[in-house]
């Protein structure tokens, strides 16, 4: 568990939906609501390439999450 803020229920996993930066398909990840800003690598569920994920969590409970390739 990460560091939680004010306010966000604790381990809180919120579907997001991204494009792939490789194949450009539509795919869905798990965002953990609890932790406010948080960088990992996931594989593509389409095409297997990993995508390097940056997502922040604001004070609203708003997401913004950039979808990079590892290149």
């Amino acid at each position: 568990m990460g560091k939680g803020g004010g306010g966000l229920k604790m381990g809180l996993n919120e579907p997001s939906e991204i494009n792939c930066p490789y194949c450009g398909e539509l795919i869905e990840i798990m965002v953990d609501s609890s932790i406010r800003s948080q960088e990992y690598v996931e594989d593509c569920s389409v095409c297997c390439r990993p995508i390097h994920l940056k997502i922040e969590i604001d004070e609203d409970g708003s997401e913004r999450i950039n979808a990079d390739s590892e290149d």
